[in-house]
């Protein structure tokens, strides 16, 4: 079983429901069951992260991710990163620094390392314009992203082989999405992911940031089982994330098959109290939704 839980579903600079961060977390029994997933995936983790995180572990289903009622860092095998804004990236300092110092290792170097997958140049990016400002001293020498996580690029496309699988089964490919053009569409650096069933042929699409784009993703969007998008609730001139009134626009039984996530804190004001309906509803933090049995 794969299955997606989001951290938070909250925009940028949403205050109600963290931001938009989700644990992908790969089962080969019953979840309830077991005392914890086999293998683990996080989907970016920004600067609500940890006190999402800190909030989710205090359920029974995911105290594997806890001791002593701190978060157990070093239990997230792996992470994914969609792009580099703050909302997506700003926990991992956090999280970088407590598996190096706070796992009971005697040094710096004998940490725990997370696998951290993205493509070459967010990863290159992501050390070089915002994790080196605070982590890049060491006593006695300069560190490096490879320090504190094992840095794993993945190829673009979903075309050719999977970027990770878990548990043999469940493979992982990113695709671009149009979330900021600085002169033509996909010159930006940010991805999406889509999961697959090898056994199945079953696929689950995230969207992570992004404009709206049917003619680049809807070929995923019409083999896709599940759909979670993101969507900004309130019309905007020049828009860096998907409207409301864009998706409105998409076949019935491509909405119904979609999760809207990424949305504000206005998302239960009266004139939205019929968008869960029109779709397969709003994302909620804390709850797991099972991607493939």
């Amino acid at each position: 079983m794969l299955t997606l839980t989001f951290l938070g579903v909250g925009a940028a600079f949403a205050k109600r429901n963290f931001a938009s961060n989700a644990l992908v977390e790969a089962w080969s029994g019953d979840p309830e069951r077991s005392s914890g997933p086999d293998d683990n995936l996080l989907v970016d983790f920004g600067a609500t992260g940890p006190l999402a995180l800190h909030q989710l572990i205090r359920c029974p289903e995911f105290s594997y991710l806890q001791r002593d009622g701190a978060i157990r860092y070093e239990a997230i095998r792996n992470l994914f990163i969609t792009h580099l804004h703050n909302d997506h990236i700003g926990g991992l300092e956090e999280l970088a620094i407590c598996n190096a110092y706070a796992c009971g290792v005697e040094k710096f170097g004998e940490c725990f390392k997370p696998k951290i997958l993205s493509t070459a140049e967010i990863l290159r990016n992501l050390w070089d314009h915002s994790l080196r400002g605070g982590l890049g001293a060491v006593r006695g020498r300069q560190a490096e992203l490879a320090d504190y996580f094992t840095v794993t690029p993945v190829a673009g496309g979903v075309d050719g082989p999977p970027g990770m699988v878990l548990l043999d089964r469940y493979e992982l490919r990113s695709f671009p999405t149009d979330h900021i053009q600085i002169h033509r569409k996909y010159d930006w650096p940010s991805r999406g992911l889509q999961f697959t069933d090898s056994q199945s042929g079953r696929s689950v699409v995230y969207t992570g940031d992004t404009r709206f784009d049917p003619v680049g993703l809807g070929r995923f969007f019409e083999k896709a089982d599940l759909i979670f998008h993101e969507v900004q609730l309130e019309d905007h001139p020049d828009p860096v994330h998907t409207l409301l009134t864009e998706l409105r626009a998409l076949p019935v039984d491509m909405r119904k098959k979609m999760i809207l996530y990424h949305y504000g804190d206005d998302w239960n004001k009266e004139v939205f109290g019929d968008v869960g309906k029109e779709f397969g509803g709003f994302a909620r933090p804390g709850k797991r939704y099972e991607l493939f049995a």
